[in-house]
């Protein structure tokens, strides 16, 4: 955390809205176990909320409105990377039938800007707009290969290595020893390190002036992430995306 001034009743706005998100939908009386406020205090957060269309009430319940969606998607319709990759990311899921993603950093977390879906996808626990570690994911990785490690050590300061499988990198040596690999080959591999029996391959988009914009990534089941496939086909077909993509963000 910074020593910048906040606004106390800003940041428990947006702590409501985390732990309805979190919860998926609560009433006042759930909601109020989980912060040191009156149910009344609570209640009128959340009308203050629902009159503004961020949360919609269904009898005693809330829940997150979709009036975050026009905040979502003005924000990624504003992002240049998003135009330049999304044709890209789309012929990657339709050439290998899996599932391709852009994923950006943001306050040292990883954003899904897109995700494109081959015939031959499967479903994963993730979404456009979700907000992720990024040790965990070859997305992830191949966005810190290519921070200054300054800023590497102040994103693992601040928000850590916990473990979502047993195959997540919780050590920081480690860690920047993997990030070392991926300079060098200028591709990202996950072997289930999010999700158990998910591998996936990706490739940073670095613009000209040697700025890490985002990354791109494939993902599939282990089954089917093999041999030459995983290790050579794949990210080949990536790293020529991220070419084009790199010079349409570039020399926009």
């Amino acid at each position: 955390m910074t020593d910048r001034p906040t606004v106390k009743s800003a940041r428990t706005t947006l702590t409501i809205l985390n732990e309805l998100r979190r919860r998926g939908s609560a009433t006042v009386t759930e909601l109020s176990e989980s912060f040191e406020l009156s149910t009344s205090s609570i209640h009128n957060y959340l009308n203050t909320l629902e009159s503004e269309g961020y949360v919609v009430k269904s009898g005693n319940t809330y829940r997150v409105g979709l009036r975050f969606l026009s905040l979502g998607g003005h924000a990624r319709h504003k992002t240049a990377l998003y135009h330049a990759a999304k044709p890209h990311v789309r012929n990657l899921a339709d050439q290998t039938g899996e599932q391709a993603n852009l994923l950006v950093e943001e306050h040292g977390r990883g954003i899904y800007l897109q995700r494109a879906y081959g015939d031959d996808a499967v479903e994963t626990d993730s979404y456009v707009g979700q907000r992720v570690y990024l040790h965990n994911t070859a997305l992830g990785t191949a966005i810190l290969a290519h921070l200054p490690s300054d800023r590497v050590e102040a994103i693992v300061d601040e928000h850590g290595l916990p473990a979502t499988t047993e195959k997540t990198i919780t050590d920081r040596n480690v860690l920047f020893e993997r990030l070392e690999r991926i300079r060098e080959r200028g591709v990202a591999f996950d072997d289930e390190a999010r999700v158990g029996g998910l591998r996936c391959v990706a490739v940073p988009i670095v613009n000209n002036d040697n700025t890490v914009e985002g990354a791109i990534s494939v993902s599939g089941p282990r089954s089917r992430f093999v041999g030459d496939r995983y290790r050579e086909v794949i990210p080949n077909r990536l790293k020529q995306a991220a070419n084009i993509i790199e010079l349409n963000v570039s020399y926009d």
